[in-house]
Order: structure tokens, then C-alpha cells, then sequence
């Protein structure tokens, strides 16, 4: 007399623990005015175009006024409006930052998780390849290739990517390695789940907290990769209003109108921080999940 045994009732899973999701990372004071700060800028970045008073691109004035009623923050170099060239010129830095951030955190963690949960020759082809884009100056790849390839928007994403995507992967994979010796992936395995499966479900949920802790950081220094090669002339070309080649054309006249410079400085500081504020947040929301469990 046999008896069928259900492999599924006899293993008792063990739960897999929460992670710190949105409603948790919430309750942090650095993440809600780290996002508060974000919507701001993205808000005031899609509809400053529309409240600039004069185009952003023709001159109204002497260059380097200095504020007035014609000019709420004086002229530039070429005599255009400051003010009208700020509302103007975060337009390119708002797509292309946050999509060059998405796009390193969602192919470093995949190449993560995989390496995480394969090993073996997977592991080490993949993770030595990102050790070369690490050892390698992502700012002279960045250079390089601009110089050959011209300094079009869409580059530049992928540039930043895959500047950002090995530090990624690397912190990926150190969160993720300590689970495969869980008990709920250990089952997964046992009852013959495939590998997807268990890369989707079992790992990818319990390294949530550390990929929002990488959006934040990864949007700041895409802000600041990006702002930085437009400040040297490899970025957006003129006569395109954008922050950071705003800070190149009008450096020399810090002393004689400040706010010509100034103002486009402000700006990208402001939407460096608040990524800033949300990474740190979150980071210290998760040290706190961790501490507890």
C-alpha cells in the first residue's frame, strides 16, 4: 500500500520577511522632504518653459545686467534673461537624470540577482566584467566616447548607466547573497520552482529597501554626472538653456552679475539634494527593519 506524500504540505514554508516598503519608508521626515523636494523641481521643471517671460534663447538686455524690472535676475553673457534660461533649463536634466538612475538600478540589480543566484562561472564571467567598468574612469568612457560620437542626449543616458550600473550590481549582489540560504528560498528550490521564479518572487522582494536606497543615491549623481558635462562642454550644447552650461558661459562674470551663474547652481543643488534625502532616508529606515529582525 503506497502512500502519495504532497512534497508542498509535508515542507512547511517558512514566510518570507517584509521589506521596508513605501508606506515604511514613509514614516522617515529625509524621504518626505526628499520626495516633496523632487516633485517640486520635476513640477517647476515641466512648467517653467511656460512661465519663462521672454525666450529663453534671445537677448533683452546688456550682458551681465544686473537684476531689475525688466530682468528679475539680471542677463547673462549674451544679454538673454537669467530668469527665463533657469525655468528653461532643467528640462533636459529632468528626463535624462532620472531615466539614466532607473536604468542602472533595474540592469545592475537583474545582472545582481542572476549572478547572485546561479554562481559558478556566471557569477565570475559577469561580476570581473563589471570590476573592468569600475577600474576604468567613467568620466574619461563618457569623454571618449562623446568626442566620437557627438554629445547627443540619448548617449549620454547610456553613458551614465553604465558609469552607475557596476556600483549597482555590486551592492546587489551583496544584499542578495546571504538569502540563498534562507529557508523560504531553500523550499522554493526544493519543490523544482524555476530559476525566474525564484529570482522574481523569493530574492527580488527582500532587496527592495537596498534598490530604493539606490535610486535615491543613483539620481543624485546622475544630476551631477550630467550637469558636469555640460559644465566642460561635452553635455548640452549651446544655444540650449541648461543648468550646467548656464555655470560654463557665465562663470567669468561672477563679479559682476553673481546670479547669472549662481542661480543655475542653486537649482541643481536643489535637485541633488533631494535624492540625497531619499537615499539617506531610506538607507537608515532599512538599518532600522534590520536591526529588528
Amino acid at each position: 500500500m503506497s502512500i502519495d506524500v504532497d512534497l508542498n504540505a509535508a515542507t512547511p514554508r517558512r514566510s518570507r520577511p517584509r521589506p521596508a516598503g513605501w508606506r515604511r519608508l514613509w514614516t522617515s521626515a529625509q524621504v518626505r522632504w526628499g520626495v516633496t523636494l523632487l516633485v517640486a523641481m520635476t513640477v517647476l521643471i515641466a512648467i517653467g518653459p511656460f512661465l519663462a517671460p521672454y525666450d529663453p534663447a534671445a537677448p533683452v538686455g546688456k550682458p551681465y545686467a544686473m537684476p531689475s524690472a525688466m530682468a528679475f535676475l539680471g542677463t547673462d553673457n549674451l544679454g538673454r534673461d537669467v530668469f527665463s534660461r533657469v525655468l528653461s533649463g532643467g528640462t533636459y536634466l529632468a528626463w535624462m537624470a532620472p531615466i539614466s538612475a532607473l536604468l542602472s538600478v533595474a540592469v545592475g540589480a537583474a545582472i545582481a540577482l542572476v549572478t547572485t543566484y546561479y554562481g559558478g562561472w556566471t557569477d565570475l564571467l559577469l561580476m570581473r566584467s563589471l570590476d573592468v567598468l569600475l577600474a576604468f574612469p567613467g568620466v574619461l568612457l563618457t569623454l571618449l566616447c562623446v568626442s566620437v560620437f557627438g554629445p547627443e542626449p540619448v548617449l549620454l543616458v547610456g553613458l551614465v548607466t553604465l558609469t552607475l550600473m557596476p556600483g549597482v550590481a555590486r551592492v546587489i549582489r551583496g544584499a542578495a547573497l546571504p538569502l540563498l540560504n534562507q529557508e523560504y528560498v531553500l523550499w522554493a528550490k526544493a519543490v523544482g520552482k524555476p530559476a525566474h521564479n525564484i529570482i522574481l518572487r523569493e530574492l527580488l522582494p527582500n532587496v527592495s529597501s537596498p534598490l530604493l536606497v539606490e535610486l535615491g543615491l543613483r539620481l543624485s549623481w546622475s544630476v551631477g554626472i550630467l550637469s558636469s558635462m555640460s559644465f566642460i562642454g561635452y553635455g548640452i550644447q549651446p544655444p540650449a538653456a541648461d543648468w550646467g552650461l548656464m555655470v560654463n558661459e557665465n562663470g567669468g562674470g561672477l563679479g559682476t552679475q553673481p546670479f547669472a551663474a549662481l542661480a543655475p547652481i542653486v537649482m541643481i543643488v536643489l535637485y541633488t539634494i533631494g535624492g540625497a534625502l531619499v537615499a539617506e532616508g531610506a538607507a537608515r529606515v532599512v538599518a532600522r527593519t534590520e536591526g529588528k529582525a
